[in-house]
């Protein structure tokens, strides 16, 4: 067994998903230290803010106002996320359209604090939404397009069939459908089961999330991964935590240290014996929710979600991992144009987070092609067609 075959053991940790950010190993034996520090919301969010509503108080992320007004972007995390986990899809479709962003922590999730955290049905989930949209902007709303991820687009197709927000001119679902998200229901607490409980540190946190695959891109994780876990001892999120001390910083990535974990393509030292197995067992961090508690809504969020979708009058946009989640009544909604829909390969559950840019590009022209919005700068970006 190898050495490196040695500090992968004691890492406890699934192997790393093929990521082409990562580098090969060279010829020398040298590995490049890859950097799972995180960053701060600030370098993508140009505000934050906490709503006030009657339910209690929902932290919101905003892009900047664009300068040729545009349609508000308002945007929906999956179980368990973050509205940090549409940080770099927010910076990717202002560059190329021009529109505002609104991320929204949703209620037992991320800076959202309520005053009934367990109450996570969808009708309650829904309502929120539109609380929060009329707190912000009471009549006066701009035309609003909701944009949601697993949970949150279920949530989406609530509002909108619901009609919770009067100024809504379209929806799009991204890797969400009745049929197969139901069948997953029976498995998800195995799944839950899997994951670690505790995480020494925030690096820590973020490299399992990259190594496990939740997250495929290391970048995103970086800035969304500090959502979703508190501090055991504060109850407070991670990212109040950030900027981290110089010191926390500047070690070494390696999981024998309390920072870090040692893996194929990170050391940028040549490859030797193992160091010794680190004494401390800290449990300095959790998750934000408990989703294993949640279950009695899980059947809720997607039971007739399908034919919901397909009853809301807007344009519509769903967007898919693989082409295989596609259930028989969006089938045939499709071949009837009752949507657009488009597949985007390579790429897990968490799509807006693993290739932000091309989903920015999916979503920019859904807008343009409903003249939803305008191209920023010189327009220039890959158009892509409807279900390719």
């Amino acid at each position: 067994m190898s050495n490196l075959q040695r500090v992968m053991m004691k890492s406890r940790l699934p192997p790393m998903c093929p990521n082409p950010k990562f580098p090969k190993p060279t010829d020398r034996g040298f590995r490049r230290q890859t950097d799972y520090n995180p960053v701060m919301w600030s370098e993508y969010f140009a505000e934050h803010k906490d709503v006030e509503t009657k339910q209690g108080k929902f932290r919101v992320y905003l892009s900047k106002k664009p300068d040729v007004p545009g349609p508000l972007l308002v945007l929906l995390h999956g179980g368990g996320f973050s509205a940090l986990s549409w940080a770099h899809f927010s910076m990717e479709i202002t560059k190329i359209i021009h529109c505002q962003c609104l991320a929204i922590d949703i209620r037992g999730h991320g800076d959202t604090l309520t005053a009934n955290e367990d109450d996570l049905s969808a009708e309650t989930l829904a309502q929120d939404i539109g609380d929060v949209l009329q707190a912000m902007y009471g009549e006066s709303s701009p035309p609003v397009i909701l944009i949601g991820h697993s949970m949150g687009g279920a949530i989406c197709v609530h509002v909108a069939y619901l009609n919770i927000v009067n100024a809504l001119i379209g929806i799009v679902v991204i890797d969400v459908v009745e049929g197969t998200a139901l069948e997953a229901l029976a498995s998800m607490q195995s799944f839950l089961r899997s994951r670690p409980n505790t995480f020494k540190s925030i690096q820590h946190a973020v490299e399992w999330s990259v190594r496990s695959g939740q997250i495929r891109n290391i970048d995103s994780a970086r800035v969304s991964m500090p959502g979703q876990i508190v501090n055991i001892e504060t109850g407070k999120l991670s990212t109040n935590e950030l900027p981290l001390p110089e010191e926390s910083t500047g070690e070494c990535t390696r999981f024998t240290n309390p920072n870090a974990i040692a893996e194929d393509a990170e050391m940028s030292v040549p490859i030797a014996a193992p160091p010794a197995p680190s004494s401390s067992n800290v449990k300095k961090y959790t998750w934000r929710i408990d989703l294993s508690k949640s279950e009695t809504y899980w059947e809720g969020w997607f039971q007739g979600l399908s034919q919901k979708f397909l009853d809301v009058g807007v344009p519509k946009l769903l967007l898919l991992a693989g082409i295989d989640n596609l259930d028989r009544a969006l089938t045939v909604g499709q071949m009837q144009g009752k949507f657009q829909m488009q597949v985007l390969a390579r790429c897990g559950h968490a799509v807006h987070e693993d290739r932000p840019h091309e989903v920015a590009e999916v979503i920019a022209t859904y807008l343009l092609r409903n003249k939803f919005a305008e191209a920023s700068g010189d327009g220039q970006f890959l158009k892509h067609l409807p279900a390719c």
